[in-house]
């Protein structure tokens, strides 16, 4: 077979020979076909994956709450075990009238333990997201054993009282033997934006 004697105008293209006829109509159809692969069933490819996934994510995501709902009556119980808590320290937390005698139930406590206070600042306020925070500043000269009935008084309060940035190191010079300063930030904490009453310095001494 001549290729050169062929007539390759597409018009004339029933007079071609049988091998080129095949081949002429095998490459349209390859060309069909992959056209159809690449406009068509690629994007579905595609979406199909995209959708397997989306199976996947909603399945993980019903197996999530599944068992979040059967966990659920605990959920309940620990919300309402942690919401008496709750309610259980804020009755805990002095009211802006109790904010004073407060004051002075920890400046007795101190003096009771034998403490002679040298410093006792209240701060400003520092709101929280539901409370304040009522720092008092103070500085306070005892034995060590008195130090530790102090800390421990403070902690039998009715109210809630913590104590922070403790430090303690010996009087030094001009104190008695065993003595030790204390200085630290007691902090008590009651519901709202109350200002605290502040007081003076006080320069007592307890009973020994």
């Amino acid at each position: 077979m001549n290729l050169s004697e062929i007539n390759w105008d597409p018009n004339e293209a029933g007079t071609w020979p049988l091998p080129i006829k095949a081949a002429t109509i095998s490459i349209i159809c390859i060309l069909v076909f992959g056209a159809g692969v690449y406009y068509d069933t690629l994007a579905q490819l595609t979406a199909l994956d995209a959708s397997k996934k989306k199976e996947l994510e909603l399945k993980e995501s019903f197996e999530t709450k599944q068992k979040k709902s059967i966990n659920l009556p605990d959920y309940q119980d620990q919300l309402a075990q942690i919401e008496t808590e709750l309610a259980d320290m804020i009755r805990q937390m002095p009211t802006k009238e109790e904010v004073a005698s407060l004051l002075i139930d920890i400046s007795q406590t101190g003096l009771a333990s034998g403490l002679e206070f040298r410093l006792f600042k209240p701060g400003a306020p520092v709101r929280k997201d539901f409370y304040s925070e009522l720092p008092i500043n103070i500085e306070v000269i005892g034995k060590y054993e008195e130090l530790g009935l102090f800390i421990s008084g403070l902690a039998s309060l009715p109210r809630i009282v913590t104590v922070h940035d403790v430090n303690i190191i010996p009087e030094g010079k001009g104190g008695k033997e065993g003595e030790m300063k204390m200085t630290a930030t007691v902090k008590t904490y009651n519901e709202g934006a109350d200002e605290v009453v502040t007081t003076g310095t006080k320069k007592k001494r307890g009973k020994k």
